[in-house]
């Protein structure tokens, strides 16, 4: 079936759930204001501020709240592209398997989908909320699914059962989103250290190793797991990448970023990835950050730009922002500040000059990098932005 015709089934499929596709915050938070009402939209929001801790109680409150026939085709919506972004990715990995097992289902919104695709094909949902398993095991029904069951288990507390030849998990093996992983060695590079100690913290403190290795003991030898996670951060991404790693999984092909629309805003998710269990591995783990057009940096070519009096000279956000930093001709520093913090992570802050043009530069061991350049005419902007930043630190 065409790429296009695939979408096009997607879409009906997503439109039978009730869900609709927005491109505008204001269209959508109109009809969310007209679908639910102030109480119902109140309680919702505290459920989801409360799910944001990572606890565990409070993560399966709020998806049992989500569930609700009146509440999931407009929470829902809002995830309309990544439903695309995932499940058409994914559709095209499901052709050899013959037993697969969508862990972290949710609802069944692309659970049923894939099931509808592969009708000869044995598809089992697992999700911790009851209420969430109930809504996908009506809707299965309805839709007359006679290849796809769902049952409601919490793997950090029981074991899964059976063996599958495929294992599908978005979204739900790492959904600690306020950890921020592992630092990196210093604020001066992107390199961690390969500490057992570290790992075994982060895959304790965020679920991740219960979850994954009770994902790997129903995965059959040679079988294959789809895995996307929020590790768009590189110290998020590599100790999840190492605890896949460490369990025999390896890359069938390049990890492919995610990128899609929730509404409006852009949403970028870490790598969606095809592993093999036991296999040769045939293509590398990637632990470097995903670097910008702001690689190359010329200061003459910068400076011989016309200046737009609202911006600064150059200014980088991203990881290539040390690139930028490291070839900056003979800088002479004037205020700098490095310091560890009580989380471990190091910070750094430098003020200085390049001739005549002021610079500022702020780096971490959580991968943040920026660096910002002005006219000697601006340089007290830059000064007061330096002191900002130092009053705002912990």
């Amino acid at each position: 079936m065409a790429t296009d015709s695939l979408q096009q089934t997607l879409r009906d499929h997503l439109a039978w759930w009730g869900l609709r596709h927005f491109t505008s915050d204001h269209e959508y938070f109109l009809w969310q204001r007209q679908q639910l009402s102030v109480e119902e939209l109140n309680q919702l929001n505290s459920r989801a501020e409360r799910k944001r801790t990572g606890d565990r109680v409070d993560e399966i409150a709020f998806y049992d709240l989500a569930a609700q026939p009146k509440t999931f085709p407009i929470l829902y919506s809002q995830r309309y592209e990544y439903y695309e972004a995932i499940g058409l990715r994914t559709l095209a990995q499901l052709g050899k398997a013959q037993d697969i097992l969508d862990f972290g289902c949710g609802i069944g919104v692309l659970t049923t989908f894939y099931a509808r695709c592969f009708p000869d094909v044995n598809v089992v949902g697992i999700d911790r909320s009851a209420a969430s398993i109930a809504i996908a095991q009506r809707k299965a029904k309805e839709l007359g699914l006679r290849n796809l069951r769902f049952i409601c288990l919490d793997v950090q507390t029981e074991p899964l059962s059976g063996s599958f030849d495929l294992v599908l998990t978005t979204h739900a093996l790492l959904q600690a989103e306020q950890d921020p992983g592992i630092p990196s060695a210093s604020w001066r590079t992107f390199d961690r250290v390969d500490d057992p100690s570290q790992q075994m913290a982060f895959e304790q403190r965020t679920g991740l190793a219960i979850r994954l290795d009770r994902l790997c003991q129903v995965l059959c030898p040679h079988g294959r797991m789809i895995v996307s996670e929020k590790t768009r951060q590189l110290a998020r991404r590599v100790p999840f990448q190492r605890a896949l790693a460490s369990r025999g999984l390896q890359l069938v092909q390049p990890a492919d970023p995610i990128q899609y629309r929730s509404i409006e805003e852009v949403v970028e998710d870490g790598p969606f990835y095809v592993l093999n269990k036991g296999n040769q591995a045939t293509v590398t783990w990637d632990e470097l950050p995903e670097l910008d057009d702001g690689t190359l940096f010329n200061l003459n070519a910068m400076l011989g730009n016309s200046i737009d009096p609202n911006g600064p000279l150059y200014e980088n956000h991203g990881p290539s922002a040390q690139v930028a930093w490291e070839e900056l001709p003979e800088p002479r520093v004037t205020h700098e500040l490095t310091r560890e913090e009580p989380d471990g992570r190091q910070v750094h802050v430098e003020l200085g000059l390049v001739d005549e043009t002021h610079y500022l530069y702020c780096a971490n061991t959580f991968d943040q990098r920026q660096l910002v350049m002005m006219e000697e005419a601006r340089a007290a902007l830059l000064e007061a932005y330096y002191q900002e930043i130092l009053r705002g630190l912990p």
